[in-house]
């Protein structure tokens, strides 16, 4: 954390994380964020922690068939991919992957903003799992489909908008990520091959595990915990804050932010390889429970009410960046 700011970011939050009347489209917002369902979660979540998925494990056919499933999505909410030829697979070699991981495929949809085309908010979720171990499937529905199904939902928000003549400012690029599983190589892969040039590139928001509730929280399920909102651009920490006051009212848990945190989170998801290139992030995360990386992190346990409601905070955060009259601003060295 850039201890240089401190100051700077206390005084910022009191004089304005209270004050939300310069959220942009408030009533527009509200609107399309409703159309993110509990309904709809719910039922792409099923489908992709679901047997026939088989744990969705890096280059095997339970990836494939959801990286399928994914496509298909994005075509039936009349969302375009930014790939030639419509081709909504960026694919990754078995060459750039570990050892015995078989070629794979990130999964890219976008919606081109009305104003600053060239700036682009990207929001992402790994979609890989852990496979199965021959004896159990390991079916990630917390890790990670609840962010993957996130992100086709706040998709299908901001396509809704579009299609009613409230497109975004900016343009949004949707990226489910591979091989995050692996060591976080479908990001490795996108920054190093970007679809559009990383210098416009305003922020990534990251979705990893959204859906549960973890040990410390067990008594105020109300939260999230957010990491590196403040890391490269005090403004986009700040609007996070304001964002969520106005429209969410979630508990903001910053434990994991800390620079000192022995879990080092921040570096543990897709989000950091965008960081790396001096791209704002927030990542989005509900912390561990008792069912991470086993065979029992199943859809019956998650929480969709707090799914939702969380979705709809990305979806806002999404929002305001993109409709903001400015860029972010990143935070000078």
């Amino acid at each position: 954390m850039k201890y240089i700011f401190q100051s700077l970011i206390f005084l910022l939050l009191i004089t304005s994380c209270n004050s939300t009347k310069d959220i942009v489209n408030d009533d527009l917002a509200v609107t399309y964020a409703n159309s993110i369902t509990l309904e709809e979660l719910k039922e792409n979540l099923y489908t992709l922690a679901s047997k026939e998925y088989n744990g969705r494990n890096t280059g095997e056919p339970g990836q494939k068939k959801a990286a399928e499933f994914l496509k298909n999505q994005y075509i039936s909410y009349g969302i375009k991919s930014p790939i030639a030829n419509g081709d909504y697979f960026q694919k990754i070699p078995e060459s750039f992957l570990p050892k015995s991981v078989k070629a794979s495929e990130n999964v890219i949809a976008y919606i081109e903003g009305s104003e600053f085309p060239d700036e682009i908010v990207v929001i992402t979720a790994h979609y890989d799992h852990l496979g199965n171990n021959g004896v159990e499937i390991f079916y990630g529905a917390d890790d990670d489909a609840s962010g993957t199904v996130a992100v086709l939902e706040i998709a299908k928000a901001f396509k809704e908008a579009k299609k009613k003549g409230h497109g975004p400012k900016r343009s949004i690029l949707f990226i489910n990520i591979t091989a995050e599983e692996k060591g976080l190589y479908g990001s490795k892969w996108y920054v190093k091959h970007p679809v559009f040039p990383l210098k416009n590139h305003i922020a990534n928001l990251n979705i990893d595990m959204i859906g549960r509730v973890d040990d410390a929280h067990l008594q105020n399920e109300n939260y999230i915990y957010l990491i590196g909102s403040d890391k490269l651009s005090t403004e986009l920490h700040i609007l996070s804050e304001k964002v969520n006051n106005k429209y969410t009212q979630l508990n903001i848990d910053y434990t994991y932010n800390d620079e000192n945190d022995p879990n080092r989170f921040y570096y543990r998801s897709d989000h950091y390889n965008f960081a790396k290139n001096n791209i704002p992030v927030i990542f989005y995360f509900n912390g561990v429970h008792e069912d991470y990386h086993k065979s029992t992190d199943i859809p019956e346990k998650i929480n969709y009410e707090l799914l939702t409601k969380r979705t709809k905070l990305v979806f806002y955060t999404a929002w305001e960046i993109a409709n903001r009259k400015e860029r972010l601003k990143v935070d000078e060295k």
